[in-house]
C-alpha cells in the first residue's frame, strides 16, 4: 500500500509515519508514503494557497491551481466532469463526505495507492473535486480545522488491516468485527482499587471465557450502539448463540425498566 498525502502542513503527517507500528511497516516494505507540500505549487511570490470564495461568505477557500498542480505532480490526471476516475484512488477528507466506517476501511485497504487531500480553511474549490477526486470521506459528524488529522485517522484504520502489520487474531476480535463492539479486557493485578478481575477470566476454562466475552460484547453493543445490533439482526449477521444473548439481554433490560 502506498499513501500519498497532499497538505499545506506535511510535517504533521510526517511525524506519524516515523513512529511506532507504522515505522516498522515502512521499514519492512509493507507501506510506502510520500508527502507533497501544496504550497510548493503556489503561483505567487508569497506562496499563498487561499482566497475569498465567490459569492461571499466567511473564511477562505483553497485555490484550485496549486492543488491541481500538486495532484498532477504525483501522476493524478484530470478527467471530464462526467467521466470515471482513472488510476489512483483520490480521496478528499471532508465533513460533507460519506461516513468512514470499518467496512469502508477494509475496502480501501485493498487499494494499491491512496492519494489523500488534506483541506484547510473553508475547504477546496469544487472544480478540484469534479476533476480529480474519487471519494469525499468524512471521519465523523463534526468539523476539524485540520484535514491532516482526518487523513491520519483514515491511514491508521487502513494500514493496520494490511497483511503482516497486525496478527489476524487481533483483528478478528476488535470492535465492529461481527457487528459487535469489543468485550472488556483485564490484566494484572487481580485487584485494583478494590475492583477484581472477573472470576471467569481466572478459571482457565476456555469455553466459559469465550461465552462470557461474547455475552459482554452483546451487552456493551446494546448499551452503546444498539443500531449495530438492529442492523445485524435485520441482515442476519449473528449466529444462534449471539441471537440468544441479544434476546436475553433485551428481556432483562425491559424487565429492569418495568421495575
Amino acid at each position: 500500500m502506498k499513501y500519498t498525502v497532499l497538505s499545506l502542513f506535511p510535517e504533521i503527517t510526517d511525524a506519524y509515519f516515523a513512529a511506532s507500528i507504522m515505522a516498522k511497516a515502512i521499514s519492512r516494505g509493507i507501506v510506502e508514503y510520500r508527502t507533497v507540500n501544496i504550497r510548493d505549487f503556489a503561483q505567487n511570490r508569497h506562496h499563498s494557497c487561499d482566497d475569498a470564495p465567490y459569492g461571499g461568505g466567511a473564511g477562505m477557500l483553497m485555490l484550485p491551481e496549486p492543488l491541481g498542480l500538486a495532484l498532477e505532480s504525483v501522476g493524478v490526471k484530470p478527467r471530464p466532469v462526467t467521466g470515471e476516475a482513472a488510476g489512483r484512488r483520490v480521496i478528499y477528507l471532508s465533513p460533507s463526505g460519506r461516513p468512514f466506517t470499518q467496512a469502508l476501511a477494509r475496502k480501501l485497504a485493498d487499494e494499491a495507492e491512496l492519494v489523500l487531500i488534506c483541506g484547510r480553511y473553508e475547504g477546496i474549490d469544487q472544480r478540484i473535486i469534479d476533476l480529480y477526486v474519487d471519494d469525499e470521506i468524512s471521519v465523523g459528524d463534526y468539523v476539524l480545522s485540520s484535514g491532516e488529522v482526518a487523513a491520519l485517522s483514515l491511514i491508521d484504520a487502513t494500514y493496520r488491516l494490511l497483511n503482516e502489520v497486525i496478527t489476524p487474531e487481533s483483528l478478528e476480535e476488535e470492535s465492529f468485527s461481527g457487528n459487535l463492539l469489543e468485550y472488556p479486557q483485564y490484566t494484572r493485578p487481580e485487584v485494583y482499587a478494590t475492583l477484581r478481575v472477573p472470576e471467569v477470566l481466572l478459571s482457565g476454562h476456555h469455553e466459559n471465557i469465550r461465552r462470557w466475552r461474547r455475552r459482554k460484547q452483546v451487552e456493551k453493543t446494546l448499551a452503546v450502539r444498539p443500531d449495530l445490533i438492529d442492523r445485524g439482526v435485520t441482515l442476519g449477521l449473528f449466529d444462534r448463540e449471539t441471537g440468544r444473548f441479544i434476546e436475553e439481554l433485551r428481556w432483562k433490560d425491559e424487565r429492569d425498566k418495568g421495575d
